[in-house]
């Protein structure tokens, strides 16, 4: 039942990802959730808000074309309330390997800390 219920957070984490869809963002993510990256030496730490402003400004991967890689690597579940999972996917020309840190609010599994990684460019 718990794998069940972060598989299909997780698709539409997914979805959020390729469409942009700020409604679904929100049920996606809590309003707490923090980013981080860490890529060519550059340090990342992006709150909630900044980052939904980054993706309602811009045009979302299913729009221009891209294909689409969508790939859960692991799911561990701490207790009935916490989670955590390893996706693959890829957005825009990159795969990204995101650690993702899942909490169970108000019956709903949200993302309240995103670790994320750019593994690979693509060739255009």
């Amino acid at each position: 039942m718990i794998l069940n219920e972060i598989q299909n957070m997780l698709k539409d984490y997914f979805d959020v990802l390729q469409t942009q869809d700020l409604g679904k963002f929100d049920q996606v993510f809590h309003p707490g959730c923090i980013l981080y990256s860490a890529q060519d030496g550059a340090v990342t730490v992006r709150p909630f808000q900044e980052y939904r402003k980054m993706v309602q400004g811009r045009e979302s991967p299913q729009a221009r074309g891209f294909a689409r890689l969508d790939e859960i690597m692991m799911v561990d579940v701490m207790s009935p309330e916490m989670a955590m999972v390893k996706v693959r996917l890829r957005l825009f020309d990159n795969i990204m390997v995101d650690y993702l840190n899942l909490l169970k609010v108000e019956g709903r599994w949200t993302i309240v800390a995103k670790l994320f990684h750019r593994a690979e460019t693509l060739a255009a």
